[in-house]
C-alpha cells in the first residue's frame, strides 16, 4: 500500500509521471501548486491583476476558477451562452451556482442576443460549428475583459488539450498557430493578455480536484464537439502517456523551450482595428462582423454562398 509522499496517511491518489502518492488534502495542495508554478513560470499575471476567468461550466474552468480563488487571485467569471439547448441552460446554472458559492462576481453573454446561437449558426454556414464557435467565444471574450476593466483573461484549458493542439499542428506543420503555441498571449494592438494556468496538469488530474473539491460541475462534453480530431489526438496521446508516463508533458514543455523559439521570430502579423466594431483584425473588417453583414443580407433575401 502507498502512503502519502507528504504524511503518513494511505495515498489515495497516484501521479505515475511523477512517481508521487498523496492524500486528499495533499493532492488539493498539490494541484494548486502546479496552478501557481505555471503562473510564476509564465509570468501570467499578479495579485494586483483583475482576472477574467472564462468558464463553461465544465471540470477545467471551473476547477481553475477555484485554484485561483483559493491561492488568493482577483478572479471573476464569463460565461458565454452559446444557445445549445439543455446543454447551455444546464451549464449556466452550474456557472452560477459556483460563482454563488465563492461569493464571486459571474458576467454572462448570450451569443443569441449578440449575433445568433451555435445551432441556428450551424443550419447557415459551412464552417465546422467548433470552428465559429472558438472565433465567437474569442471575440466576445476580448471585448467582455476591455468593456469591464479586467487586465488578464485565464482559459480552463489544461494539458491534454495543448498537447492536442500541438499535435495537430505539428502533423500539418501550420507555422501561424505553432507560433501562437504558448501559455501566455501577451496584451496589445487591441488584445487583453490570455492566459492557461492548467498547462501543467493533465485532464485526469484536473477531473480529480474537482472532484475532491466538492465542485458541481457539467459531465457531458458540448454535442457539436463529437468527432472532432482534437479527441482522437488526446486518445493517442493517452495511449502513448499509459506506456510511457510523462510523454505528454515532456511533449509540450519540449516544444515550448526547444522548438518555439525558433517560430517566434516569425511573428510579423500586422493587426488593424475593425472599420465596423473596432476589434484587432488582419483587414480591414474582422471575421465576426463579416459574419454578421452575411446573416443580415440573408435576412434581407440576398442569396449567400455560407
Amino acid at each position: 500500500m502507498r502512503r502519502c509522499a507528504k504524511c503518513s496517511d494511505k495515498g489515495t491518489i497516484y501521479l505515475p509521471e511523477h512517481r508521487l502518492s498523496l492524500c486528499k488534502t495533499h493532492y488539493l495542495e498539490w494541484f494548486e501548486s502546479r496552478v501557481e508554478k505555471a503562473i510564476k513560470s509564465f509570468r501570467m499575471f499578479s495579485k494586483e491583476d483583475n482576472i477574467l476567468v472564462a468558464v463553461s461550466g465544465g471540470k477545467d474552468s471551473l476547477g481553475l476558477w477555484h485554484a485561483l480563488w483559493k491561492l488568493g487571485y482577483k478572479a471573476d467569471g464569463l460565461y458565454i451562452n452559446l444557445g445549445i439547448g439543455e446543454y447551455s441552460e444546464l451549464s449556466e446554472k452550474k456557472a452560477k451556482a459556483f460563482a454563488d458559492k465563492i461569493g464571486k462576481k459571474l458576467h454572462v453573454v448570450y451569443l443569441k442576443e449578440n449575433i445568433m446561437d451555435i445551432p441556428t449558426l450551424k443550419e447557415l454556414q459551412s464552417r465546422p460549428a467548433c470552428s465559429v464557435c472558438g472565433t465567437l467565444k474569442r471575440y466576445y471574450m476580448n471585448l467582455t475583459a476591455k468593456k469591464l476593466g479586467y487586465s488578464v483573461i485565464a482559459t480552463g484549458h489544461n494539458l491534454d488539450d495543448e498537447c492536442a493542439v500541438l499535435m495537430g499542428n505539428v502533423l500539418s506543420w501550420n507555422i501561424d498557430y505553432l507560433v501562437r503555441q504558448y501559455p501566455v498571449l501577451e496584451e496589445g494592438n487591441g488584445f487583453v493578455r490570455k492566459v492557461k494556468p492548467l498547462c501543467l496538469v493533465s485532464e485526469k488530474q484536473s477531473a480529480m480536484y474537482a472532484f475532491l473539491s466538492g465542485i458541481d460541475f457539467v459531465e457531458d462534453e458540448c454535442p457539436y464537439a463529437v468527432g472532432a480530431s482534437s479527441i482522437s489526438y488526446k486518445l493517442i496521446m493517452a495511449k502513448i502517456e499509459e506506456e510511457s508516463p510523462g510523454t505528454k508533458l515532456r511533449f509540450y514543455l519540449e516544444f515550448i523551450r526547444k522548438v518555439r523559439p525558433m517560430f517566434a521570430l516569425k511573428q510579423n502579423v500586422k493587426l488593424n482595428p475593425c472599420q465596423v466594431c473596432g476589434e484587432p483584425t488582419t483587414g480591414d473588417v474582422c471575421s465576426v462582423c463579416r459574419l454578421k453583414m452575411r446573416l443580415e443580407a440573408s435576412k434581407a433575401g440576398m442569396k449567400q454562398n455560407f
